[in-house]
């Protein structure tokens, strides 16, 4: 061994100063292992508070030298000749609790491949998080964690955690110019390890330990450290839910009602501290009930990591690593596998808009606005006082749309809520003039927004095997829905923020003046069919002293019911699809609070909350069983006014159509009055079964009812040729859905009779019903010649319904004869068509 000093040429003093005091940019250009004088090599360790170090060798941890001390802060080295050491270096060293054996991080080679480089480089290396943050691995033998980030303006990037004192100076990382990447294999460090990057800005000040960017695990509070995550051994089970999604044409004609979840406050557990529910608890629990409810789909508010749980999941700043409280990275794979066996989709809020100032985050990284603009005019959202996205930095592009890429491949996600889209399109969002910065063409649209967004969803289209993404987006602005190739923003579907602030004042109106705010009802529909639109009574509208959605309605007790009643079916029977969030199905009483659990006693204990949970129920399985009110819900062929204007009534009619099933007919009465002998045009003959009224008492209702029944007359209105007669009942809405032409109707006297009782005292005294009869909403034509009374003893025409002692004469309306009928509806050929009195002339006295 050759003697190892501190010599000024083989140990310079500015290179031992960068390692003792924390300035080192080039470990692998000092430490570890390097060539000497003549065959010699010189190996050097940094170990602050190290009584002794020793060069060691092989399993048998065979001493190759004792090193000397050159810094009396802990910097060794040693002087061997080159035949000593020919694979792997080790030290032992006594901290002062006895020796410890650990491998040099300095002797590994570069992690990152040349084609990871060059596509980081490029901005589209779409499996990033494969590469950066920290990876438990097996290098040249030696397991460990390999750790990667992006600082490309950073002096000193280094990796701290308890396994080496949280000093920066222990293990500084290599710096990849080329990528802006820094990089270091440090061995002994495994799963469950804590960890953040120490990093020295270019000014040489020294910035606050970071997250990593690319974590998958952190810690619980008050800790914000970002833990080591060995690869995940979970095994799925939902190969054929992701088949069927993998060849799944459209989501447009399928049903898509959505239950919508902030997980920390749907049910706590009250024996234990009212903690929220564990990943696991919530797949035994929130699953079935969502199952049972008849939702298709379950959305989260954010589950990314986020350190202020007042933000609700919307500040995050792991976006790679999903939310701690609730368990570990597994433990959601496994509830999202349980939805899926259920046969329940998955969609998570998700945020790439803006990111919080805590000083552990994004914001200025490396010590420049690395993930952000520099000019606050772009780079700060004054309404939350949070950092925008520079959305024209392609590495910034990658990494959002590698995460997106990320949740979809790694937890099996279905669909991404894109949240605040609005935001993220105009400069000038919650902005007054003068404070901020136009496009470079002058005008108010972030171009580089729109095209993150573009290649976004390109890359979902492309790569995320059958998942969407949903735009929660509040302005006009066109073709957000729309594909890419066509100019649009290339999202599947687009919140219907107008229909919801328009329909929810209207229900906030007192029932009397609702004839003057009519067109809130019916002024969507001139844009419905615009772009693939979700229909939303989200979070958002039960906070913030808005109330609960129960609260919003106008009216007593009982009216604000029967008014969510009738609300409910409206949007359950309106084009496109749903989302509603959690305790509107059994209308929360108060206003949602997300550090308390929902109120489960209400369902539990009081009728009238159960029967609206009861509603929502049947609304959501009636509407996934019937085709009209699905299948073409971004196609003005799918929807037919009756009568959108009938104002002075407050009433509003309309006919849902799907691809060769019957249609459905809607119609809503918003007053508290039952409205008698009310004519709607529909097309087609036949019965017409009630299948859905909100006013039905299993529903907590005042049971006014049509008998279950309508059978269409040959009377003509509303420009249709035929209708039905109907009573309507108060604030509520009724769905009816025309019979199988191949169905017998029920003779008049199996029918119910019509029920008019009056709304049931729920909380406070009950609305009174007015009973009135109303006149048609449209024009009748003259009425037909008075019939003579038929008797009991009735044929039924199988063709429209109508009832007779003679069908002779009357086949011919549907130009049939009586062969051809018979054989049409497989009737025997002495199957008479008349009665035997019926047609013979009466005998002269």
């Amino acid at each position: 061994m050759t003697h190892c000093n501190d010599d000024g040429n083989l140990h310079p003093r500015q290179r031992i100063d960068e390692v003792v005091y924390g300035h080192c940019r080039d470990p692998f250009g000092f430490l570890g292992r390097h060539r000497g004088p003549d065959d010699t090599w010189v190996v050097r360790t940094f170990q602050p508070g190290a009584l002794w170090v020793d060069l060691v060798q092989g399993p048998n941890v065979n001493l190759v030298a004792n090193m000397t001390r050159i810094h009396p802060d802990g910097l060794f080295a040693a002087c061997i000749s080159i035949p000593e050491v020919a694979s792997t270096l080790s030290f032992r060293a006594d901290f002062g609790q006895g020796p410890v054996t650990f491998e040099d991080p300095y002797q590994f080679p570069p992690l990152l491949g040349q084609m990871d480089t060059h596509l980081l480089g490029e901005g589209r290396h779409w499996e990033s998080y494969e590469r950066l943050g920290s990876h438990v691995r097996t290098v040249n033998g030696v397991e460990g964690t390999a750790f990667a980030v992006w600082a490309p303006n950073a002096h000193r990037v280094s990796v701290v955690g308890p396994f080496n004192g949280w000093d920066g100076r222990r293990h500084p990382m290599r710096f990849r110019m080329n990528s802006g990447i820094w990089e270091l294999f440090i061995p002994g460090v495994g799963h469950g390890a804590l960890y953040k990057y120490e990093i020295k800005a270019a000014d040489g000040s020294l910035l606050p330990l970071k997250a990593d960017p690319y974590a998958r695990h952190c810690e619980s509070p008050p800790g914000n450290a970002t833990i080591v995550q060995a690869p995940s051994n979970y095994t799925w089970g939902d190969g054929d839910w992701l088949k069927a999604r993998r060849s799944l044409d459209t989501y447009y004609d399928k049903p898509m009602s959505i239950y919508e979840v902030h997980a920390s406050s749907w049910k706590r557990k009250p024996e234990e501290d009212c903690r929220p529910l564990t990943y696991h608890e919530m797949a035994a629990e929130l699953v079935p009930y969502v199952k049972d409810c008849g939702f298709t789909h379950v959305e989260f508010l954010p589950l990314a990591e986020h350190p202020f749980e007042p933000s609700w999941g919307y500040q995050p700043i792991g976006l790679f690593a999903p939310n701690h409280r609730f368990g570990d990275p597994d433990g959601l794979r496994h509830l999202v596998d349980a939805f899926h066996q259920a046969g329940i989709g998955v969609i998570v809020d998700w945020v790439p808009g803006h990111f919080p100032h805590d000083g552990h985050g994004l914001g200025r990284f490396d010590g420049s606005a690395l993930y952000e603009h520099e000019d606050p005019r772009r780079g700060l959202h004054p309404d939350w006082n949070t950092l925008i996205y520079n959305y024209g930095r392609k590495e910034i592009a990658n990494f959002l749309i590698a995460n997106a890429l990320f949740w979809i491949r790694e937890f099996h996600i279905d669909g991404l809520r894109v949240d605040a889209v609005a935001s993220m399109l105009y400069h000038d969002y919650a902005r007054k003039d003068g404070e901020w910065l136009p496009n470079e063409y002058g005008g108010k649209e972030n171009l580089e927004a729109v095209a993150f967004l573009r290649l976004l969803n390109q890359q979902v289209r492309e790569r995320g095997a059958g998942a969407i993404t949903i735009a929660e987006e509040s302005t006009a602005w066109g073709g957000v829905s729309r594909p890419v190739e066509e100019g649009g923003l290339g999202f599947w579907f687009k919140w219907n923020m107008g229909w919801m602030n328009d329909t929810l004042k209207y229900m906030k109106e007192d029932p009397i003046h609702r004839r003057y705010h009519h067109n809130k009802l019916s002024f969507g529909m001139l844009y419905a069919f615009h772009e693939n639109f979700i229909l939303p009574l989200s979070h958002d509208e039960v906070v913030h002293r808005k109330g609960s959605l129960l609260d919003q309605m106008a009216g007593d007790s009982w009216q604000r019911f029967a008014n969510l009643r009738a609300y409910y079916t409206f949007m359950w029977t309106y084009p496109g699809k749903k989302i509603l969030f959690m305790g509107n199905e059994f209308a929360q009483g108060q206003e949602w609070n997300h550090a308390q659990s929902l109120d489960w006693h209400l369902p539990d204990h009081y009728p009238q909350h159960r029967d609206m949970l009861r509603l929502v129920r049947d609304l959501n399985h009636f509407y996934g069983a019937t085709p009209a009110l699905f299948q073409k819900d971004n196609d003005w062929a799918g929807f037919e006014w009756i009568e959108p204007d009938d104002a002075e009534q407050s009433v509003l009619s309309y006919i849902r159509h799907g691809k060769d099933c019957p249609e459905a007919v809607v119609i809503l009465n918003f007053t508290p009055v039952v409205r008698k002998d009310f004519r709607i045009g529909v097309h087609q003959p036949g019965l017409y079964l009630e299948k859905i009224n909100s006013d039905d008492p299993k529903y907590g209702g005042s049971g006014v009812n049509n008998g279950g029944a309508v059978q269409a007359d040959d009377i003509p209105a509303h420009g249709k040729p035929r209708s039905l007669l109907l009573t309507l009942p108060p604030l509520a809405g009724m769905v009816l859905v025309r019979e199988a032409p191949e169905a017998v109707a029920l003779p008049p006297e199996s029918a119910p009779e019509v029920v008019e009782s009056a709304a049931p005292e729920v909380v406070e005294q009950a609305a009174p019903v007015v009973v009135e009869p109303v006149a048609p909403a449209a024009a009748a034509p003259p009425t037909p010649a008075p019939q003579p009374p038929v008797a009991k003893d009735t044929l039924t025409c199988l063709e429209c319904g109508r009832e007779m002692k003679s069908l002779t004469a009357h086949l011919k309306t549907h130009g049939l004869d009586a062969p051809t009928y018979r054989a049409k509806h497989g009737l025997p050929a002495d199957s008479p068509l008349q009665l035997g009195t019926a047609g013979r002339k009466r005998s002269k006295k």
